[in-house]
């Protein structure tokens, strides 16, 4: 090829990318997708040579709803894009055999939970509404729990999942305090909510509240973990304010014993005096309840009086329907999702509109039957047992001159999350969203990792 016909060819080019971007223009008149479109070269690139960068973007996307708190990004339709693109890239890894899928304990019970949930749609009493769940958010999930756990394979990979886990939580945080300050989408005139009018996931505060505490244990890890630098602490420390003040603008009271329950975990690994330590956090839940203004709540606040507030008693009755579902359908319960659906039909007190659950285990019991439920705890436990392998093998006096900052602290953040999630898990419905399941997908990554150093070093003595 000559240079003139060299020439002739990138100017081709050239104006087939104008009238590409002015034809994307045109059907999406958005300044934004001018941004998308230029960065998209390099973004197709870094998620070939990094996929596991490619997979944590679509959970932040889709988990924290950032094009939800951020309507501007609405247009791009980046969950679907990243979706694609995930399967694309995945599939190309385990098609060239780059990539080899993780199986560790968790991850075994894990595919025995989602294969009971999958033969359950088929039965379930709303077949319609399970499917559906399915297709939209369970079955992305399952990939990204094998995806996650199969890409994360070295400290730095650890140490950007906590940061940007970190950074979504505060930009869903700023949101939410920014709304609460100019009473936007406030429910009952003081819980703050985030893209109600749009029905977003974070127009319930409750759910919001979910969504905020989870970023919370990675935030007090970057604090609390050893041999990290000042800025990196004091990112954590302040993101760790803002994230706890935005759940306290929810005025959920399983978000507050959420921060609690990350607080003493920490705490637990630092303080000797066990009398202080459960004083001390009794005095925390006493002063958040108060600072969060609890009791000037509409629904479950003083003004309701009473041992058992109205909201409690609504709790308690919601967890009853759980159970007779459960007992009416022992092995499949009555389907993914369909626990509102089913309400009026198990329930001993109407009062006018189905209620959600409020609780992780009642919802697993009841839309999955005793046989998924035992699954379901089964995978937890063994989840516990291996964090509390990685914690130990990856602290500073076990690990030694193999110490790394990144894998401790995403060790430290692991365990605080699940014991958060179990806690304000039984007050808010997680079963069957994202946080347990990434926090599983990471234990077991560190699980690998750890598994791989012991190897390392064995092989090398």
């Amino acid at each position: 090829m000559t240079h003139a016909d060299d020439r002739l060819t990138q100017i081709f080019i050239a104006l087939g990318a104008c009238l590409f971007v002015a034809a994307a223009v045109f059907v999406v008149p958005n300044p934004a997708v001018l941004v998308a479109i230029g960065i998209a070269p390099l973004a197709l690139i870094t998620a070939f040579q990094r996929p596991f960068l490619l997979c944590l973007a679509f959970i932040l996307l889709s988990f924290f709803r950032l094009h939800e708190a951020f309507p501007v990004l609405n247009p791009l339709h980046l969950p679907q894009a990243l979706a694609i693109g995930s399967l694309v890239v995945l599939s190309t890894y385990l098609f060239t055999k780059r990539m080899e899928v993780a199986w560790t304990k968790p991850l075994k019970y894990f595919a025995i939970f989602f294969g009971l949930i999958t033969f359950g749609m088929f039965l379930a009493t709303g077949r319609d509404i399970a499917i559906g769940y399915w297709t939209d958010t369970y079955v992305k999930i399952a990939i990204m729990v094998f995806a996650i756990a199969s890409l994360a394979r070295e400290p730095r990979d650890f140490g950007r999942a906590m940061r940007a886990f970190v950074l979504a939580g505060d930009l869903v945080a700023y949101v939410a305090l920014y709304n609460s300050a100019h009473e936007i989408g406030l429910v009952e005139g003081t819980r703050v909510t985030i893209g109600r009018d749009m029905g977003s996931v974070l127009g319930d505060p409750n759910d919001l509240s979910l969504v905020l505490a989870f970023p919370l244990s990675f935030a007090a890890s970057l604090v609390l973990t050893e041999r990290t630098g000042i800025i990196t602490r004091l990112y954590g420390l302040s993101s760790f304010v803002v994230i706890a003040m935005a759940i306290l603008a929810t005025q959920s009271r399983g978000g507050l014993l959420g921060i609690v329950a990350v607080c003493a975990t920490f705490a637990a690994r630092r303080v000797k005096n066990k009398a202080v330590l459960f004083g001390g956090g009794f005095l925390a839940l006493l002063v958040l309840f108060a600072a969060a203004g609890i009791s000037g709540r509409s629904s479950g606040g003083a003004a309701e009086g009473g041992v058992i507030d109205e909201s409690s008693e609504g709790r308690l009755h919601a967890w009853e329907a759980a159970i007779r579902m459960a007992m009416a359908r022992p092995l499949t319960g009555v389907g993914l999702n369909n626990y509102v659906a089913n309400y009026f039909f198990y329930s001993t007190w109407w009062e006018g509109f189905a209620k959600a659950v409020h609780s992780t285990w009642f919802s697993v019991l009841a839309e999955s039957g005793f046989l998924g439920f035992g699954v379901f705890i089964t995978m937890i436990v063994t989840t516990f047992r291996s964090i509390f392998r990685s914690v130990r093998a990856c602290a500073p006096a076990a690990a030694g001159g193999r110490y790394n900052a990144d894998a401790y602290g995403m060790a430290q953040a692991v365990l605080a999350g699940m014991i958060g999630f179990c806690v304000s898990g039984s007050f808010l419905t997680q079963g069957f969203t994202w946080p347990v399941y990434i926090l599983v997908s990471l234990g077991a990554a560190l699980q690998l990792y750890v598994s791989r150093t012991a190897a390392a070093e064995a092989a090398g003595a």
